[in-house]
Order: structure tokens, then sequence, then C-alpha cells
């Protein structure tokens, strides 16, 4: 069996789209298209029913698709193994949510590789979608998320909790509002696809509030941006208290207080469910989720 073809049908099934695949694996759609309809052929059975909707599994196909997971993974462990023979340096390959990411973890990676000098560390700071895929990719194995998000081929486990703080600059900003009050305040958020965005749409969901009855000014994908709009005096933003401590603690910015309104959220370290750490990788994993991890 041809397994650039599996992983094609492989892909194509995550993102429920011909194009999208495509675009992933650096092929033509219709040279994806003949992958699949090649792989169909060698099996002698149909895989997928494509439609303007994307693509569905056949019976056939869901059988397929649960071995293309596993000989994926067996694939990657075998590569990653062999490549590992003629390496002397041990490698993690992580990837995090930016509110880890740009705050808190750099620390913890300072305090492991201190321990461990042998490891080269290589961190991409992305947002926790783009983590869950880039771990179903097999492009990274570790990946550091802010919510559970709950996905079947996923496993997590919890590393320490938080939450979300409405704040603005300390100048200007209330110090209460009613939930009323909050759909007027002009909001700088997060862009979709990240942790904090999600919890803020699930918590405010929760209190009957849609994200589209809110005054939401623009979105950006950096909490730093975000930062220094509000001191600027652009507006307001829910952001994680890891993020924010250090202007809090200077008291540039404000903590808001919002009626009946307590957003708390967990991060979480996440791998494939089939994948097997190596000894290092093992070894981040533990050091993480003790409290020896060192959070900046």
């Amino acid at each position: 069996m041809n397994l650039e073809y599996l992983q094609s049908f492989y892909i194509t099934v995550k993102y429920n789209s011909i194009s999208k695949a495509a675009q992933i694996l650096h092929l033509t759609q219709p040279g994806l298209s003949g992958q699949l309809k090649s792989l169909e052929n060698e099996l002698g059975v149909s895989l997928l029913n494509r439609s303007n909707k994307g693509v569905e599994l056949t019976e056939e196909g869901k059988v397929v698709f649960n071995y293309a997971d596993t000989l994926l993974s067996i694939q990657g462990n075998i590569k990653r193994d062999l490549t590992n023979l003629h390496k002397d340096r041990p490698k993690l390959m992580i990837g995090t949510c930016k509110s880890v990411g740009e705050y808190a973890l750099p620390c913890s990676i300072f305090t492991f590789k201190h321990k461990h000098e042998e490891v080269d560390i290589h961190m991409e700071v992305i947002n926790s979608t783009e983590v869950i895929q880039r771990l179903q990719e097999h492009t990274i194995n570790i990946g550091i998320i802010q919510h559970d998000p709950l996905i079947d081929d996923i496993s997590t486990e919890h590393i320490i909790s938080d939450e979300l703080l409405l704040v603005g600059n300390s100048l200007t900003s209330p110090k209460s509002i009613s939930t009323e009050n909050l759909k007027d305040i002009p909001l700088i958020l997060r862009e979709q696809g990240s942790g904090t965005r999600y919890v803020i749409e699930k918590s405010l969901k929760e209190k009957e509030i849609d994200i589209e009855d809110l005054n939401v000014i623009y979105d950006l994908n950096s909490p730093e941006a975000i930062k220094s709009s509000i001191l600027s005096g652009k507006g307001f933003s829910f952001l994680p208290r890891l993020v924010v401590h250090q202007e809090l603690k200077n008291q540039s910015l404000q903590i808001v207080e919002v009626d009946n309104l307590r957003i708390s959220f967990g991060y979480y370290v996440a791998w494939r469910k089939k994948y097997t750490f190596t000894e290092h990788e093992q070894r981040f994993v533990d050091f993480i989720i003790s409290n020896k991890r060192g959070f900046c």
C-alpha cells in the first residue's frame, strides 16, 4: 500500500476538504484526487463521498481511516527512531499557544535545558487550534494549549489553571460594569482559533450573551498588540491573568469587574493518542505538569 496516498487520504478527511488538503500537501487538486482514486482502486472500495459540503467517509472509509491513523503514527515513530540513531543530540519539537509561549514557557524551557543540556529544543508559538493541527499533521509531538479540545485522537493532561480578566487602561477605566454595559464598551479580542477567543465565547454564551452582541472594534492575533492598544486607550480586552500579571503589578492596566462573570480555564499539554514519546519527550511532559515547571 502506498503510504503517501494513505497520508493524502488521512489529511483530506481531517480537513474535510480536498482543496485544503491539497494546499497542506503541496499538491494540485487534480493531483490529490488522482492519489485518492488510486488508493480506492488499490483497495477495491470507495472511501469517500464527495459533495459541495466537503467529504464524508463511507463505511469502508471509516475502517481504512482508523488503520491510516495507526500506520502513519508507526511510520512517524520509525522515522524518528532511525533519525535519532544518527544524531548525537535528541530534539524536542513543541507547539504552544501564545499565552503560555510568549510569557510563561521560556522560563520553563530554560530550567529544563539547564538540567538536560544535551537536548535541542525548538518551540513554535501559534494559537491553540494551530497547535492541534500541527499535532494531527505529525509535524510536532508535544503541544501546549489553552483549553481541552476533547478531540478523539488527542490526549491531554492539565498543567495549571488560569482566568480571563477584562482589563482596561488604568487611567480611564471603570472598576466595575454590568453585563449590559459590557455590550457597549469597545472590545479588542483575540482572533478566531485562539484558545482565549474560544473560552470567551463559551463563557459568554453560558450567560446568554452572543459575541455578536458585543462592540468588538477589531481582532488581533497577538496578546502584546492587544495590550499596547489598551494602554493607548483604544479599548478593553479579556486576557489571561498569566499575560497581564506584570501590567497589573505596575498598575498600567486595571481589572474591570463584570457582574456575575468569572471566566476560568486551564492550560493543557497535548499529544496524539497513538504516539509514543521518546525518553526526553516524556521527561519534558513530566516536568511541565509538575510544580517544578517554573513558569515566568
